[in-house]
């Protein structure tokens, strides 16, 4: 008996120490925390990748997104009783042991996905001793983590060479796309690559990449997995390159979205508009040259989401690194309309108040109009729509600068104001005396939509649902809000463009332009149906540009935008009206047959999960593919989010450059969407 009592005592004390160095030594988990951030758009589309601090890119892998087929060939492979085992697979060891005995070569090493994930947690020299650690790891990561959290863990951190790691960024390099949907080729790479990750590198050493993956099509075609006509399909199936660069648009909005983020962030924008507006700065700021940037804003009012930023037109144009939607600059007479609306608020002043326009003093301040003239006694909404500043002046006075600067700031738009002996506001404020950037513009012009609330601006879905539920800050009353934006509305339009109210469904567009002092700053502001616009145009150094105004260099560019913005998200706003009926005079006749009874649009080519052949025919390149459906109006094409091009007649053409999953999707002038899912085969490596 008393040897059985020292048993015992032996087996509590080993059990203490177990659990002792389990609690002093616990798995490095927190390893797997660190990883890249996918930023995407609104509705899922992939925007930007952004790498790891130590230049790394590892996504956190979910099996809900992953290949089924691919978990469950990868388990065959490599641990058959993972989810039956606790860590270690003793049974697999043993085999192990005497298959390599036999051999007189290590065979297999008999380590299960936890054990193999113990060894990327904490790397170490492959020895008797690192495979007992590994071991003892194995059981206490099993004890922390369930069997899903243990394959994702593993996907994460499997290495497929140089600085990829895991099978998300792995499916982005290698085959340019998620790794939801995989061919049999790419499945038996994906789990050849992290057996000999540097030796099988398909765009280092595509010999060995050949290799390995032919030895697993060959294990998978013995195991069920393949029959012999698919295994020999991805035994010759092309290799990929490795060419593929992972998502690097929207860069500056991204950046936003993503600063607080440690993980896949869903922002706020829309990849459709943001698209177009990217283009539309770009194009621009080409034509105004000088090193000249164009900035664009564009929230949506009802949930302050920012659904278009461009922060340069390019960074290839001096400044372009910088986001110039964040850099405070004059924000000229972008500020009157507030002056104004805090005037109704106090009863001081209403749209027909008379109010002079007369050369006058203000201590040792004297303001003049932009033209030099004078006009008199005129009405405050004369004086707002026509910009005039000795009004402005006098309405600030009032007012008070120091409240004025005061209730700006608690609305989140605080002036940089700079110069004066203590920095306080003064009358030059109502000019563009003091700095604002556009995101703080966009906050005040977005509670000018909003019956006077200013709240903050969001960038991911998230934080979108905690502004809509705030109160907001009430930066004028609902009424002098209501006054500001008809006096804004009925303002002279730029060249060429109708008044909207003189015109059946055009856009109500609520504007206000801006012009800083030297033209160093061209503004224009507006409340256009449910989003708040912002653009402006200059360059990052401040240099000046003589004769550039908001109203020459910026309107035009704020029109086009609001424009866009009806269109692609569905505002309720005057613009998407006027935009749908120049659409349907270009579609009239071409597509009658539509039946207008509020479908989505019907794609006729290519037709749902098609296999699209894009590779040479007799030597010769594949013609693009010509789009095809039908709907209301005429339709707007993308393929995985970014517009299509058009041919000589107009018609949307497609000429994909590396085979893989596509997304192609038709919009229709009524903002609605249909998307097919297509694979394309044989289309050339970039």
């Amino acid at each position: 008996m008393i040897w059985l009592r020292r048993l015992a005592i032996a087996c509590a004390a080993l059990l203490v120490a177990t659990l002792a160095l389990d609690r002093i030594f616990p798995p490095p988990l927190e390893r797997g925390e660190a990883v890249s951030i996918m930023v995407s758009d609104r509705n899922g589309r992939p925007l930007r990748a952004i790498p790891t601090s130590d230049n790394y890119w590892r996504f956190r892998a979910d099996l809900d997104e992953i290949d089924p087929v691919f978990i469950e060939a990868l388990l065959e492979v490599e641990d058959k009783r993972f989810w039956r085992h606790g860590g270690v697979d003793w049974a697999g060891m043993v085999r192990a042991a005497w298959s390599s005995a036999k051999a007189g070569r290590i065979v297999s090493g008999g380590s299960t996905i936890t054990m193999q994930t113990a060894r990327l947690l904490e790397p170490r020299p492959r020895t008797i001793g690192s495979k007992l650690i590994e071991m003892f790891r194995a059981h206490q990561i099993e004890a922390r983590l369930s069997k899903e959290e243990i394959l994702e863990l593993y996907l994460t951190l499997t290495p497929y060479g140089g600085n990829i790691e895991g099978i998300r960024a792995a499916s982005w390099r290698y085959f340019g796309r998620t790794p939801d949907r995989l061919s049999d080729d790419q499945i038996a790479l994906l789990i050849a690559l992290p057996q000999s990750p540097e030796v099988r590198r398909p765009d280092l050493r595509p010999k060995g990449a050949d290799a390995g993956r032919k030895s697993i099509v060959s294990k998978l075609e013995r195991l069920g997995y393949l029959d012999e006509a698919r295994a020999e399909e991805a035994r010759t199936s092309k290799m990929p390159t490795g060419a593929y660069a992972f998502p690097a648009r929207a860069w500056h909005a991204t950046a936003r979205s993503a600063r607080d983020a440690t993980a896949d962030t869903r922002s706020t924008l829309d990849s459709r508009l943001q698209a177009e507006m990217e283009a539309l700065a770009l194009e621009h700021a080409k034509e105004f040259g000088r090193e000249t940037q164009v900035a664009i804003l564009v929230v949506d009012i009802p949930t302050r989401g920012v659904r278009a930023a461009v922060g340069s037109a390019s960074r290839d144009i001096a400044g372009g690194w910088l986001d110039l939607t964040a850099q405070a600059r004059s924000p000229g007479s972008t500020l009157k309309p507030f002056i104004y609306a805090m005037a109704f608020d106090d009863g001081s002043a209403a749209p027909d108040t008379r109010i002079s326009d007369l050369p006058k003093r203000f201590a040792s301040y004297q303001p003049d109009n932009f033209d030099r003239m004078f006009r008199g006694d005129v009405r405050v909404s004369d004086a707002l729509q026509h910009s005039l500043n000795v009004p402005a002046v006098l309405a600030l006075d009032r007012v008070g600068p120091e409240r004025f600067a005061a209730t700006l700031a608690l609305a989140g738009a605080p002036p940089r104001i700079h110069g004066g002996a203590d920095n306080s506001a003064g009358l030059a404020l109502a000019l563009g005396g003091a700095g604002l950037t556009a995101r703080e513009l966009a906050v005040i012009y977005a509670a000018l939509g909003d019956d006077g609330h200013a709240k903050p601006l969001a960038w991911t879905v998230d934080d979108e649902a905690k502004v809509r539920a705030m109160r907001g800050f009430r930066l004028m009353g609902s009424d002098s809000a209501v006054k500001i934006l008809k006096i804004l509305k009925d303002a002279p339009t730029p060249d060429g463009r109708m008044p909207g109210r003189l015109t059946a469904n055009a856009p109500q567009i609520a504007f206000k332009t801006g012009t800083s002092y030297g033209f160093r700053d061209a503004w224009a502001a507006a409340v256009s149906g449910d989003q708040a616009i912002i653009v402006w145009v200059g360059r990052a150094d401040g240099a000046p540009r003589p004769g550039a105004t908001g109203r020459s260099t910026a309107l035009p560019i704020l029109f086009e935008v609001a424009d866009r913005a009806a269109y692609h998200l569905g505002s309720g706003g005057g613009a998407k009206a006027r935009l749908m009926s120049e659409q349907a005079a270009e579609a009239k006749g071409a597509l009658s047959t539509f039946d207008k009874t509020g479908n989505a649009p019907h794609i006729l080519f290519p037709p749902k999960d098609a296999e699209l052949w894009s590779g040479d025919i007799n030597g010769k390149p594949a013609r693009p593919f010509v789009l095809a459906g039908r709907g209301n109006g005429k339709l707007r094409w993308y393929i995985d989010g970014e517009p299509t091009e058009l041919d000589d007649a107009g018609l949307p053409v497609w000429a994909p450059q590396q085979s893989g999953f596509y997304v192609v999707s038709a919009v229709d002038a009524d903002g609605r969407e249909a998307s097919v899912r297509v694979r394309v085969i044989g289309a050339p490596s970039g």
